[in-house]
């Protein structure tokens, strides 16, 4: 799916959610200009602890099809550079703090200034307004006052951290939503917009139906473990050598829940037949759930709920899933070649699954690779002019 061919964006972005969602506008075909410090570039090219040919895995993994640009936006001379790029481009994506965008002459008043039909992001923690605007914050903050910590880990537990960053990673999947949007709007408008993405406000979007019952219905849900608050049984149990989850969402997938588990006799039994019935004695039905699925092996039990079309699966750590048959088949493991790490292998693209051959993807780029080839193709620097001001330091 290459949907953003012949879309260029400026990409002012580092560590994490900025990078993530320029990466899925790469993936959908846009050209994206990486802007880095010379020397060091985006943190998490430092980021252990693994290192490839002595580039960052954590880099690797969230910067595909980039190509990077090193600029010192603390010159003047760079700051120039950067308008100049700016007003070539369809899209800038940056995360600077409040106020950073104003000091280094890129935020939207002043691009739009010399492009009106740019779309500019500026994602940052807490939005552009509001009390806690100037406040910093991380992944781990924005789970935990976003709500998400309190709605993980188990009932009877303390509050758990999401086990990938879903603070930053949402900024970044809405990102990548809303320039897009914004893009479609420019064919109608013919002009840019400023988009004031907040991570905080993301956390909140996803909360969905757990907000809805404090708003609508006064409950204030707590740790919901592997369960669901509706449904029941919907989630983990121990297997005889192993673990997997059941999801018996509505009543229609109960009698073969039931009959796969050798208990017909309990679909037809008002005091399980229905979910209402089950959640009404939870604890008893979990029991006896649980009881019968330890007596048997994980894949025992699978072939036998998907037999009798019973939504399950197997709890599967990272290096499973990348095995996985049907992963390996949707093309969703991204094998790249990189001039110094050599071949690397990364998740892949979700809206490009089942591209085959076709979802080729780039490796991320080295720092300042393609600096030179950017400012010639895109200001007509010549290298004498580019060796100048990489002399000067300007550039890397």
């Amino acid at each position: 799916m290459n949907s953003l061919r012949g879309v260029r964006v400026l990409d002012l972005t580092r560590m994490l959610a900025g990078p993530y969602g320029t990466m899925l506008l790469a993936d959908l075909g846009a050209e994206v200009l990486k802007v880095e410090r010379p020397g060091t570039g985006d943190e998490i090219r430092a980021v252990g602890p693994h290192f490839v040919g002595g580039e960052s895995v954590y880099f690797l993994s969230v910067n595909r099809g980039k190509r990077s640009v090193a600029i010192d936006l603390a010159r003047p001379e760079g700051r120039a550079l950067l308008q100049r790029l700016a007003a070539g481009c369809d899209v800038v994506v940056e995360n600077f703090r409040a106020g950073v965008a104003e000091r280094l002459g890129c935020d939207a008043a002043t691009l739009h200034a010399l492009n009106s039909r740019l779309i500019i992001c500026g994602i940052t923690a807490f939005g552009r307004t509001g009390p806690d605007r100037d406040l910093p914050a991380f992944d781990l903050t924005l789970q935990a006052r976003g709500g998400m910590m309190a709605l993980t880990g188990e009932p009877d537990g303390a509050p758990v951290r999401c086990g990938v960053p879903m603070g930053d990673l949402a900024g970044g999947l809405f990102s990548a939503l809303a320039v897009s949007a914004a893009l479609y709007e420019r064919e109608r408008t013919g002009l840019g917009r400023f988009i004031d993405l907040s991570l905080l406000d993301c956390q909140v979007g996803l909360l969905t139906y757990a907000a809805g019952n404090w708003l609508m219905a006064g409950d204030d849900m707590g740790p919901q473990g592997s369960g669901h608050a509706h449904a029941t049984p919907y989630q983990r149990f121990a297997t005889r050598d192993g673990h997997l989850v059941v999801a018996v969402f509505t009543d229609a997938f109960w009698p073969g829940f039931c009959r796969a588990i050798d208990r017909p006799e309990w679909a037809a039994d008002p005091a399980w037949a229905t979910n209402a019935a089950r959640r009404a004695r939870l604890g008893e039905a979990l029991a006896l759930i649980g009881q019968r699925l330890s007596e048997e092996g994980t894949e025992h039990w699978l072939a036998r709920l998907y037999a009798e079309g019973v939504p399950a699966g197997p709890v599967q750590r990272v290096s499973a899933v990348c095995a996985d048959p049907q992963v390996i088949a949707r093309g969703m493991i991204a094998t790249m070649q990189h001039p110094a790490a050599g071949e690397v292998r990364a998740a892949g693209d979700p809206l490009r699954a089942g591209e085959g051959e076709r979802a080729g993807f780039r490796a991320a780029p080295l720092l300042g690779a393609d600096t030179d080839a950017v400012l010639g193709e895109l200001l007509g620097m010549t290298a004498g002019e580019i060796g100048s001001l990489r002399s000067a330091g300007v550039v890397g």
